[in-house]
């Protein structure tokens, strides 16, 4: 018996793919120097913001879908690694790369997404929540990660984002 798509995705979708654009283009000619640059602060730097967001796309992956896919820079960031002083991460054209590479199966995945497999309990160290709101606060965090990889362009000097 198949079980019915869920129709909570539709909105979702529409909102992930805003972010599949927005990616892409708040990473436009950052350069690799700059992308490790804090100015002084404590603040997680464009790469680390870009690792991670490959990162949850490729977690949102594997919770959906019940596989294990992994990023190339997995081990800098699995396990909700924060930012480490002193580590290189990988160019930004490898983020990219990874999020052209996981961003299709993650899509299709969400808009294959059952009301069961939505409904279902995800299990994580001290809480758990249903998938679906696990799905909303992935989405919600890829526009706040994306906002902030916005703002570094512009304290690094670099134009504004382009919307399209």
């Amino acid at each position: 018996m198949e079980t019915a798509k869920d129709s909570r995705v539709t909105s979702l979708v529409n909102l992930y793919d805003w972010q599949t654009t927005f990616f892409t283009n708040v990473l436009d000619g950052i350069s690799d120097a700059d992308a490790h640059k804090r100015l002084g602060t404590p603040a997680n730097h464009v790469a680390w913001l870009a690792g991670s967001l490959v990162q949850q796309r490729f977690e949102l992956v594997n919770e959906l879908t019940d596989s294990s896919h992994e990023q190339l820079a997995d081990e800098l960031f699995k396990d909700n690694q924060g930012i480490k002083d002193g580590v290189t991460y990988p160019s930004l054209e490898q983020f990219k790369t990874s999020w052209e590479t996981i961003t299709p199966i993650a899509k299709e995945a969400l808009q294959n997404a059952t009301t069961e497999k939505l409904n279902s309990i995800l299990k994580m160290p001290g809480m758990e929540m249903p998938l679906y709101d696990y799905v909303l606060f992935t989405i919600y965090r890829e526009a706040n990660c994306i906002g902030q990889i916005a703002l570094w362009r512009r304290l690094l000097g670099y134009g504004p984002m382009k919307y399209m």
